[in-house]
Formats: structure tokens, sequence, C-alpha cells
């Protein structure tokens, strides 16, 4: 029997553990993908933490990219050695979101390598919940798309939360000429809206995040587009009570952003960024915030404001992040600031939680 190392968690525990365990057997529709690059999301050992992962043990990591090493019988169009990228939503594909582009709204979705939140029944995660922090996953053949030639395995792992940047700017309804409004601008989420800024009509850039020093580093990832920071340890004291980032943003755009892509994960800037949009003006909020919006609806009524809500991409997102790399039109590589071995997968995700260096994206390569 071929074994392989894997990241794994279990019930009880806190920390992943590297365990040898089988490489998995290809079923008659499933390609085996040698893992080259897996992507790291800061949230998995909290979403360990609060039960959302149903199956146990289980190895994390939704993001992969690698080679096919094998595939199913009755696999076509999915050749041994393709260079590909995993697409971790695993869906119905059959129900009204899932046939509409609202992949992410399907009853049964949840994603390889990750927690699942619906109480429906989910055969594929029962058959696909095994991630991509290994030597080899799993996968069935249709959630697999080719990597073209000039996008590299690194950036491949990546394709998906770039993808959940180009669902948040679709959803922000921009028009040309747009001011738009990012925090948590030096995360991972943060760092690729920035990137992708320019190819959706934004010419104004506003970047929040906690830090001076990290945010004029994510500065120059804009590309031309002009972007203005606002620190929060720069704002006086008080300012989470008394509405200081407000102030700072509307001293900034007096006429206020036309949307805000929110990527904070609590506290008060949600709040605070929402009231600083222009009429007419969107939130688009991605961070799952447990701080309430205490907004009085006839606020948002005469303001005309949008609240939208959004927790993934769609395949056709990473499927426009792919054209886009693929053109030369969009490069990511700068995006990845760290890279670790599948041996320090535990250290990696411990670096990825507690941030006390900047960490924009960051991937393990078995």
């Amino acid at each position: 029997m071929k074994t392989m190392l894997a990241a794994r968690a279990d019930r009880g525990s806190d920390a992943l553990q590297l365990l040898e365990i089988p490489v998995p057997e290809p079923g008659p529709l499933d390609v085996l993908v040698k893992v080259a690059s897996a992507g790291l999301a800061p949230g998995m050992m909290r979403l360990l933490a609060m039960g959302a992962f149903r199956h146990l043990p289980t190895t994390l990591g939704h993001e992969a990219a690698g080679t096919v090493a094998a595939v199913g019988e009755k696999v076509t169009g999915v050749a041994v050695g393709a260079r590909v990228r995993v697409h971790p939503n695993l869906t119905c594909r059959s129900c009204r979101y899932c046939r509409t582009d609202r992949e992410m709204m399907c009853a049964q979705q949840a994603m390889i390598g990750h927690a699942a939140f619906s109480d429906v029944p989910m055969p594929l995660y029962d058959a696909y919940h095994d991630g991509g922090l290994a030597e080899y996953v799993r996968v069935p053949h249709w959630l697999v798309d080719p990597l073209p030639d000039a996008v590299g395995f690194d950036v491949g792992a990546k394709v998906h939360d770039l993808a959940n940047a180009v669902r948040a700017l679709k959803l922000a309804g921009l028009t040309p000429g747009a001011t738009l409004v990012v925090t948590a601008a030096t995360g991972t989420m943060g760092t690729a809206t920035i990137a992708l800024a320019r190819h959706f009509g934004v010419a104004r850039l506003v970047l929040v995040g906690r830090s001076a020093e990290r945010l004029e580093a994510v500065r120059r990832l804009s590309a031309g587009v002009a972007a203005d920071v606002v620190a929060l340890d720069g704002l006086p004291p008080g300012w989470d009570e008394k509405q200081g980032l407000t102030r700072a943003l509307r001293d900034l755009v007096p006429e206020g952003a036309d949307a805000v892509l929110d990527y904070v994960p609590h506290g008060p800037v949600t709040l605070q960024a929402t009231a600083a949009l222009a009429t007419g003006g969107t939130l688009v909020h991605m961070g799952a915030n447990q701080a309430p919006v205490t907004l009085p609806m006839a606020e948002l009524m005469r303001n005309c404001w949008r609240i939208v809500g959004t927790r993934a991409c769609t395949r056709t997102d990473a499927e426009q992040v792919l054209g886009l790399l693929g053109g030369g039109a969009l490069d990511a590589a700068d995006l990845i600031t760290h890279r670790y071995p599948l041996a320090d997968a535990a250290r990696a995700v411990e670096a990825m939680q507690t941030r006390t260096e900047p960490i924009w994206m960051a991937v393990v390569n078995p």
C-alpha cells in the first residue's frame, strides 16, 4: 500500500498533526492530483474549534494545485500529467442556485478540506471532505481546471481567494471611475482585491488596516490606481466608540465611497465604514464579522444603500481569474509572501492566525 504525508485534524485537537496515511484510490469518476502547492486559510482552526468539520479525522486545505497523477476509468478530458488547480466547491450542480452562477448558495455547498454548515444530506462532502494539505488529493473530475502555462502552482493554489475577490467586486456593482474602500486591506482578501481593482473600473482606493507600515507595503499592489490609506493605529483614542473611522474616511472622500469591500472578522470597522458610503453605495461583506450592524432602516432608505453578504466564489469567477492570469493582464506572484514545507504546516497555520509578521498569501509545498 502506497502512503503519503498529510496535515490532519482530529476531534478534540486544536493543532494539525502530520501523519502518514494511505494515498487515496481514485474512483471511476475521480482524479488523483499530486499536490505541488496548497493554500492556507487562517480561519481553518477557528472553524475546527467551532465543530464545523463534519468528518474527523480529516485532511484540511481547500486550495490546491498540482499535476494529475491518475484518473478514474470513466474520466474523459483529463490527462495524467496535466497541470491543474482544484475548484473546492462541492455542490449539487442542479438546483436553481447552481444553474444561475450562484453555487455558493446551494444547500449542499461545502468545500473540499473545509467546513460544512448545512443540515441537509451532503453526499459529495461525505465522499470528498479530505483536502489538499497532503502529498495527494482525490477530487471529482469535474472540479479540476487546467492551469495556463504562465501560471505557477503557488498562484494556481490561490485562485480561489482571487476568485472570492472577483465575486465581491462584481457584487459591488461598480461603475468606471469608482472610489472603493477595502477593509482588512493587508490580509489575503484585501491584497487580492487591491490587485484586481483596476479590472473593475476602480479609479481610487482607500485602504483600511491596523498598521500604517503594513498599509504602505500593500499600496504598491494597486497597479496605478490611486490609493490612500487609513491606519486604525493612527486614529485618535476612542475612535471605535466615536465614529473615528467614519470621520477619517469622510475627510478623504467627502462625497462618500461608491462601495466598501469589508473583510474584517470582528469589531466596529464594518459599521463605521458603512456610514462612509455615498448615496447609492454598496457594502459587500465577506469577513464573518459577528458584530451587529445597527443601522436604522430609515437611514438605509434615505441613502439608498445596499448591504450584500457573500461567502464564496463560483466557477465562473475562478475562470475569469484564470483568464486574467493566463493572458498576462494580472500578475499575482507577488501576493504570495510565505511558503512552507508540508512538515511545517502547523507552524504555518499558527503564523497565519497570529500575523505577528505581515502575511498576504501563504502556501504549503508538499
